[in-house]
């Protein structure tokens, strides 16, 4: 398919990262997640980079710039890890392509800081609500628009028979991270006390969605 969401990502920031960028990225990131929005200056950023309060001035110019910045940065993580698996490749099966995309979900959720970072943005954007807009701008909305890209492609192709594929995207989304995502951010103690294995949470979403979606093959339109 043609949307990437690393494309999207790239158009969006207009300009290549330096090793001064990412180290500023990397400390804004860390920084943010521990104090949230207020309880963080450029200074602490230039600080914890190791680089002056100038340098960290001229390449972003706010703090608000850095916070925006520091989002696309976080979500490259997803783009760059798991490419392959937002790509529909001609062979592969609506199956393969679920539970890929499934398990990129899942990894993302685990090996990253997505779940602070989700409870960073759900507390902040009620006092802050662009930074709720520019989560889903610049990280959440590229991974669903490349993940309705992979639908269409499987419904061109008649591997899938789905009416509304943003619909169904979502839908699919919401089987995933209804277990392995947001208890763990609302912090639910019951629920994250003994967490659901995730391949079978996963098996159960393809399961259920192809159950759905699935081609009618011409045993099933005719009667016996």
């Amino acid at each position: 398919m043609d949307t990437r969401v690393d494309d999207v990502l790239a158009k969006e920031s207009g300009r290549r990262r330096s090793a001064s960028d990412e180290k500023i990225l990397a400390a804004a990131k860390e920084l943010f997640l521990a104090d949230r929005y207020d309880g963080v200056t450029l200074e602490r950023v230039a600080e914890r980079a190791g680089l002056s309060r100038q340098t960290v001035y001229n390449r972003f110019g706010s703090k608000e710039t850095v916070f925006r910045e520091m989002i696309r940065y976080h979500w490259s993580a997803f783009a760059n890890a798991d490419r392959r698996l937002l790509k529909c490749d001609a062979g592969a099966s609506a199956e393969e392509v679920l539970r890929g995309f499934a398990q990129s979900l899942q990894r993302f959720a685990a090996d990253t800081d997505q779940i602070r970072f989700a409870q960073l943005v759900v507390t902040e954007s009620g006092r802050l609500p662009w930074i709720a807009d520019e989560f889903y701008r610049l990280g959440k909305g590229p991974v669903v628009a490349a993940f309705v890209g992979s639908l269409d492609d499987l419904v061109r192709s008649g591997r899938l028979r789905c009416p509304d594929t943003y619909l169904a995207a979502r839908q699919f989304m919401g089987l995933i991270q209804e277990f392995l995502v947001w208890p763990r951010v609302m912090a639910f103690e019951e629920e994250t006390a003994v967490p659901p294995d995730a391949e079978v949470v996963i098996e159960e979403a393809v399961l259920s969605f192809l159950a759905r979606y699935a081609p009618v093959s011409d045993s099933q339109a005719q009667p016996a």
